[in-house]
């Protein structure tokens, strides 16, 4: 605890200076960082001819040797720029130790001295480790630029259902865990006693020896107390400002309480992003002081000793800075114009309907592609119906997800190795649960004429494997011989697949499926509508999207989370195993996040 009782005393001395320097850096990020290197990375593209990013061109581009020299070149620039974020809170948080104040031109001039030599050969195992220490220290570096780099969740699916996968991850999390807390004190050597990177890791393994697991729990015990306070401040503002709204009980007070109430929230999590770092590098420092001491070493500190020479730099840092100042509000507007433009187009914005599809049908409860699980999507309420389409031996179509069979028949084949009468023998059910013991798997030829009766649109997905023979055309005549073209959309992460389709037929709507995208929509005249991972839709990408006139589907979506999150960006169709969670989630739309719980629970008991 007395670690803990440190760290908050370090951050209490020079409270301003953190806070105000944070808060400059964080601006500086959101106005002429995020934009600029933004732009890099399209000029990256653009040099090396890609137009956009998806998986089937995506190889190609990381593996060239341009490419792989421009993003080291950017990742060493994004590690440099953390590492002054890093660099001058440390600064700051050692002066507080000393118990002497710091002004932020100091603690910059300090910091952009103790950074210079970061490019230096023997320093540029720093760069790497600024990168790898951001996912375990969590909320703490929420200034990063990698600090929100989300797994995507079919990738977080396909690991979960894999014991094998699991052990791996575990076991590397471990690893990787061990290896974090040896190089803790890493770049407090090379900030406050200038250690190259192999002497400072070195010695910051000598200087936590025995102590990682006490050192872990300090950190974590850290983080947990700001998030406890963040919660309780929050709870208790929003607890005193509905008590005064059902005191005073007037309409025209209670909208004006509203907006504050709002408005508290915002400042409260800003306060909450600009002290987190500070507070995950005051635990660390704190342990730091604290392990020198029982080592007996001998330590360094931070000397602001004013000079003449100084009093100048400051004074050209500080005109520096209004300039940088000025120049960021500039590009920053020009930026978030280009990122939000269309964003107040009530056409498009608020009377689009988000539909529902049943991922190759209500296949959380039903084996996934059969019959069972499409007529229970509809039972459950489902708007569209997801399946996939392979070609068989003998070119029939039919309707299953894997090239190999065993998966979900038990039976080690290729699908292009099976004949309809085969296929008519295997068991597509029981691997699910044993009350599905004879399930088969369907010809679409059957999923259409069903869809048909029932009034049911389908997402077909065509899953080219190479062995076809006329695949688009067989699909296409299926569709035709059943009248059903209206209700229907042709959907392939090839996107060859699409543009035969329309060479075939213009009229039948077609969809891209990509896990990943990035760059020009207009590189894919084929597509008339984008089926996307949840992690790789933004905003922007939404809005560039409608303007076109087109759709975005968004996949696989099975938590609460993620529901929220492409219900707020105003996805056009929401792709998930779990239809009974998507209709309850666009149902309470906004009105189910944490505030709206808390104040309907205040509302209730009190």
């Amino acid at each position: 605890m007395e670690h803990i009782k440190d760290s908050f005393k370090m951050i209490r001395y020079n409270l301003k200076t953190l806070v105000g320097f944070e808060f400059f850096f964080k601006l500086l990020s959101v106005l002429l960082c995020t934009p600029l290197f933004v732009h890099l990375f399209d000029f990256i593209m653009k040099v090396r001819g890609f137009p956009y990013l998806t998986l089937e061109n995506m190889i190609s581009f990381f593996i060239h040797p341009y490419t792989i020299i421009l993003l080291l070149f950017l990742f060493l620039i994004i590690s440099i720029y953390t590492l002054f974020d890093i660099t001058t809170i440390i600064v700051i948080l050692d002066c507080s130790y000393q118990e002497k104040k710091i002004n932020i031109t100091n603690a910059i001039r300090i910091s952009l001295e103790k950074c210079k030599n970061i490019v230096h050969f023997k320093n540029i195992g720093f760069t790497i480790l600024i990168l790898f220490l951001i996912p375990f220290l969590n909320v703490g570096v929420s200034s990063s630029f990698f600090s929100r780099i989300m797994i995507p969740e079919f990738i977080q699916e396909y690991i979960s259902k894999n014991q094998t996968l699991v052990i791996l991850c575990m076991f590397l999390f471990s690893f990787f865990c061990v290896l974090f807390l040896r190089l803790l004190y890493t770049i407090h050597y090379y900030i406050l006693e200038n250690a190259n990177f192999k002497v400072a890791r070195k010695r910051s393994h000598v200087l936590g020896h025995k102590h990682h697991l006490k050192d872990l729990i300090t950190l974590a015990i850290v983080q947990l107390t700001l998030f406890i306070c963040f919660i309780f401040y929050i709870a208790l503002g929003l607890f005193l400002i509905i008590k005064i709204q059902d005191i005073l009980g007037n309409v025209l007070l209670k909208s004006f309480l509203t907006t504050i109430l709002f408005g508290f929230v915002a400042i409260s999590f800003l306060i909450f992003t600009l002290l987190s770092a500070p507070i995950s590098y005051a635990g660390i420092s704190s342990l730091y002081y604290v392990r020198k001491k029982e080592l007996g070493e001998k330590g360094s500190h931070i000397s602001i000793t004013m000079t003449e020479k100084n009093t100048k730099t400051n004074k050209h840092l500080k005109r520096i800075f209004r300039g940088i100042t000025i120049v960021s509000l500039g590009i920053g507007t020009m930026f978030t114009y280009g990122v939000y433009k269309g964003k107040y187009d009530i056409n498009i914005e608020y009377t689009r309907k988000i539909e529902i599809t049943a991922h190759r049908g209500a296949s959380s409860l039903y084996p996934e592609n059969t019959m069972a699980a499409f007529r229970g999507a509809k039972e459950l309420g489902a708007d569209v119906i997801e399946l996939d389409v392979q070609q068989t031996k003998d070119k029939e179509i039919i309707v299953i997800h894997d090239k190999n069979l065993k998966r979900t028949t038990g039976v080690d084949k290729n699908v292009w190795e099976v004949t309809k009468e085969e296929r008519q023998n295997l068991d597509a059910g029981s691997f699910l649960k044993n009350e599905f013991i004879g399930e088969k798997i369907p010809l679409l030829k059957e999923v259409v004429d069903w869809a048909k009766e029932n009034d049911m649109k389908l997402n077909i997905e065509l899953k080219p494997t190479g062995k076809e023979e006329n695949f688009e055309a067989s699909v296409i005549e299926i569709i035709k011989n059943a009248n059903y073209i209206e209700n229907v959309v042709i959907a392939s992460q090839v996107y060859q697949v699409l543009e035969n389709v329309k060479h075939m037929d213009e009229t039948i709507k077609t969809v891209y499926v990509a896990s990943l995208f990035y760059g020009d929509i207009h590189a894919f005249p084929a597509a008339d509508d984008f089926s996307l991972e949840t992690s790789n839709i933004t905003k922007g990408l939404v809005n560039r999207i409608h303007e076109e006139g087109k759709e975005i589907y968004a996949w696989t979506i099975n938590t609460k989370e993620n529901m929220e999150k492409v219900i707020e960006l105003n996805v056009d169709n929401i792709i998930t195993d779990d239809i009974e969670l998507a209709k309850k989630s666009i149902i309470l739309n906004r009105k189910s996040n944490l505030i709206y719980e808390y104040v309907k629970w205040i509302e209730t008991h009190f």
